[in-house]
């Protein structure tokens, strides 16, 4: 049988957006630790099925791919303990420095998504110099007929409203060197995620960002 996302996990994560609270928490841990086996088990079975089209990603570890649930609030106003939802990163390296994958689960926000998410300073300059040098190579990838099907454009959050230094302000490719992530994003209704073919069919969509995160990735191959 093939392992699915649990109603019951949806229904942790709402409890907990109402209850977001150290005390609630730890007297219902038996539905966060129930939930998070839940996703873990999902995320081998992912895992699994993406290794089809990408053998690097089938030696993942699940356990290690799904981020903590507990929030990192010493730099932030926002207190809250907990994250509201179950986050996995698949293939995109330590601190998102290489082009991987994303599963957000949260009810009514749950996506997919693909690329390089806020990549350091050296990083990011590789790869705009990468689209600035193979334009038509990068056009050819977001322009793909499949491609343009999931994902009509990259995400352009944090976008500089000038080219940046060390690019000619003219270069064709200008509009994308503004970008600071290299992100794409395919947002899942709930009865995506609860199908029973749920691993395959958000397989199949990550497959179609296999293109895309190969060109961000070859200034360091």
């Amino acid at each position: 049988m093939s392992a699915t996302i649990s109603t019951k996990t949806f229904d942790f994560i709402k409890k907990l957006t109402k209850n977001n609270n150290r005390e609630w928490f730890n007297e219902n841990k038996n539905l966060y630790t129930e939930s998070q086996q839940n996703v873990i088990s999902f995320l081998e079975e992912l895992i699994n099925e993406m290794g089809g089209f990408d053998e690097e990603l089938a030696k993942l570890d699940p356990k290690k791919a799904l981020f903590r649930i507990y929030r990192d609030t010493r730099f932030s106003k926002d207190k809250i303990p907990y994250k509201t939802n179950f986050g996995a990163s698949l293939g995109m390296g330590k601190g998102s420095q290489k082009g991987g994958y994303y599963l957000h689960i949260e009810p009514g926000k749950s996506f997919l998504a693909g690329g390089i998410y806020m990549p350091e300073s050296s990083v990011l300059k590789e790869v705009r110099k990468e689209i600035s040098l193979y334009g038509d190579d990068f056009m050819k990838v977001i322009n793909n007929k499949d491609f343009k099907k999931h994902f009509p454009e990259l995400d352009q959050a944090d976008k500089l409203k000038k080219v940046p230094q060390g690019f000619e302000k003219e270069d064709p490719m200008g509009e994308y060197l503004k970008l600071k992530s290299f992100i794409v994003v395919y947002n899942l209704k709930d009865e995506e995620v609860l199908d029973e073919n749920a691993a395959k069919n958000m397989s199949e969509i990550f497959k179609v960002m296999k293109p895309f995160n190969y060109f961000l990735n070859t200034p360091f191959l």
